[in-house]
């Protein structure tokens, strides 16, 4: 069924029904009711551009992701596919952006080019130039992580401070003295990435009101780099008994490092972290971890964001997500000296 057969048998033209459904002219109320009588009958839906023109809005939404050169972590795959899934239900497409490096012209159009009706952006940093210009073009946009001044954004996060924190207050009470934090990528933390920054803050923090050593090590976004970043620690930090991660994609390389070393976990050797829930089962033995709960925050992010587009006068609202440990089975008491 299409808008030419609904022309015909309400007796009007085509532009007319056209009009009535985008909004753009006025119909006399006896044209339009007698075309909406023909919609009815016929069960017509008015495709999804014609509801937008009549809405005003795309009924789009954009969605940042890292620069399509880098290899998507599993769990920037479990906020895409989270997002989309939330923005469906909610009759809403998603257009994919990269930004950063060569993809700038892509972020770009997003913001200027009218094709969407906010954003959503992931990976943020402490001074995001991203948040910057979207601020100054008024384009609704909710983020997940926030930059190092949030007050007056919209944003889901994880706590990482803290999640760090109680992480090694963990490991502490199991009698480890001298613990490692297994950071993201030198290149991540020298850009300011938010994560990063607030797991070292919670790191230290919690090492100097325990009154115990840290060691923090930046390791790259994959498994060869988890089984280097164990063998640097083994070499250069052998009385580190226990380690504390938030970089999910090194986890199979660290497990690896571990056994190379002929260390058996946790009877020589402990490890916890922040990651999602399947990696953290995945992990042999299965992983102490506050479980990231990837498919809640890309749905709220949904929500905050429609809720901005609905309500643009809304105070800003921020959810902060602070799980607690999982305890599994990778921590234990500290191997006696």
């Amino acid at each position: 069924m299409n808008i030419g057969e609904i022309a015909r048998r309400a007796g009007v033209s085509r532009s007319t029904v056209s009009y009535t459904l985008t909004g753009k002219r006025r119909v006399s109320e006896e044209t339009r009711r007698r075309i909406q009588a023909v919609i009815d009958e016929l069960g017509y839906r008015p495709n999804a551009s014609a509801r937008a023109l009549k809405e005003g809005r795309t009924r789009t939404l954009g969605l940042v992701i890292p620069p399509a050169s880098q290899r998507l972590t599993e769990m920037q795959l479990a906020f895409v596919a989270s997002i989309v899934e939330a923005a469906a239900r909610a009759d809403f497409d998603v257009l994919l952006s990269p930004s950063g490096g060569d993809h700038e012209r892509s972020f770009e159009r997003v913001v200027t080019g009218r094709r969407v009706d906010g954003v959503i952006l992931m990976e943020i940093r402490l001074e995001d130039d991203r948040v910057t210009r979207l601020q100054k073009v008024g384009l609704p946009f909710v983020t997940i992580g926030r930059t190092r001044d949030a007050e007056h954004m919209w944003c889901v996060d994880i706590d990482y401070a803290t999640l760090v924190s109680r992480c090694v207050h963990h490991l502490v009470d199991l009698g480890h003295r001298t613990i490692a934090l297994v950071n993201r990528s030198t290149e991540l933390v020298a850009a300011g990435y938010g994560p990063g920054h607030r797991a070292l803050t919670g790191f230290t923090d919690a090492v100097v009101e325990r009154n115990v050593t840290g060691v923090d090590v930046c390791c790259a976004d994959d498994a060869p780099a988890g089984e280097a970043c164990v063998e640097q620690l083994r070499d250069d930090h052998r009385e580190v008994t226990a380690l504390v991660t938030v970089n999910e994609a090194a986890l199979p390389g660290i497990q690896r490092g571990l056994e190379r070393a002929g260390l058996r976990v946790p009877r020589d050797f402990s490890v916890a972290g922040v990651a999602a829930r399947h990696w953290a089962e995945d992990f042999r033995p299965p992983m102490t971890a506050v479980d990231v709960p990837t498919h809640d925050m890309g749905a709220q992010a949904v929500e905050l964001l429609l809720e901005r587009l609905a309500n643009p006068q809304a105070h800003p609202r921020h959810i902060l997500h602070a799980p607690p440990v999982s305890l599994r089975a990778t921590t234990g008491p500290a191997p006696a000296r």
